[in-house]
């Protein structure tokens, strides 16, 4: 997959079929509009993904001080992208020049000038340019004028509720991986390269892998969860902590520390997916090692018979 990043100016030379949108989380609803556009290859379309980096929200909010966190770090959602088959992501700058640029020059400039648009999609409420002015209906109006096609994309409805990564975001919140996982696509991921940690895992018999999520990373309860890793393509249950071990540290520092079931290599360094399937318990503060220990091997038999259940 090509990446255009960080270009204001560029030019696609093969006609595309574009998808905009932020794709925060890249659920059912973002594989969707992703689909429309796959099935455009049969007509000798490269697949396209416009979209804003840094995201709106975040460019509109860095005034006020407050971090706007999402589902997806850059880096799972160019992975995403990428098994899905996308053939360009063009992350393109947001700043106060590129957020003023008028609708109309938005869709002669940038998609039509520079991605070289055959064919758009996008859902019904899509806004670009100036002050979010631009809509889907000028996006229609202006098709026949500047020689592209273009398609809304109906919401995907799950639970009786519109697939939003509003919607996902509160599912995660809650602790709700299976919910999660059928608003994605897929089970929500914590990835990353695994870092050093102060082996008392290892010390106590139950030898864990630590990684350390962007502070940009959305992150569900903290507390045990039952986890699929993935490993240079080799999948291994796991058992996941999410939190702060308040009972071995007082740092305060969010990790991922995940014991990974009949697996003993060393792998520091080595970047794994984490696949959050389903919330075991709270994160608990223990008087001491000793209860630690005997907690975490009711965890262990709980994950396993959770797996052999899952089958």
């Amino acid at each position: 997959m090509q990446i255009i990043k960080g270009k204001t100016d560029f030019k696609i030379e093969d006609s595309t079929a574009v998808a905009i949108g932020k794709f925060d989380g890249v659920h059912q609803g973002h594989r969707k509009l992703i689909r429309e556009i796959l099935a455009q290859k049969a007509d000798g379309l490269k697949t396209a993904i416009f979209t804003f980096d840094p995201s709106p929200a975040a460019f509109f909010a860095n005034g006020s001080g407050t971090q706007v966190k999402e589902l997806f770090t850059k880096e799972e959602k160019r992975a995403e992208f990428e098994k899905l088959g996308i053939d360009i992501l063009v992350e393109f700058p947001l700043n106060s020049e590129t957020a003023a640029t008028p609708p109309e020059k938005f869709i002669s400039d940038i998609l039509v000038g520079m991605m070289n648009a055959k064919f758009i999609a996008a859902g019904n409420d899509l806004s670009y340019g100036d002050k979010g002015k631009g809509d889907f209906y000028l996006l229609k109006a202006m098709a026949s004028k500047y020689g592209y096609e273009t398609k809304v994309i109906d919401k995907v409805i799950i639970n009786g509720q519109e697939v939003s990564s509003t919607y996902v975001r509160e599912e995660v919140g809650k602790g709700n991986m299976e919910t999660v996982s059928k608003l994605l696509g897929s089970p929500y991921k914590v990835c990353g390269v695994v870092e050093h940690g102060k082996n008392l895992g290892h010390t106590l018999g139950f030898p864990t892998v630590n990684q350390v999520p962007q502070d940009s990373k959305i992150m569900p309860p903290y507390g045990v969860y039952f986890s699929k890793v993935n490993i240079d393509g080799v999948i291994y249950n796991g058992l996941t902590n999410i939190g702060c071990k308040p009972t071995v540290t007082d740092k305060g520092i969010v990790g991922a520390e995940t014991f990974i079931y009949d697996f003993d290599n060393d792998i520091y360094g080595k970047y794994i997916e984490v696949s959050l399937l389903h919330y075991h318990r709270p994160e608990m503060k223990f008087a001491g090692l000793e209860d630690l220990t005997q907690q975490i091997n009711t965890d262990k038999d709980a994950g396993k018979n959770f797996f052999t259940v899952q089958g």
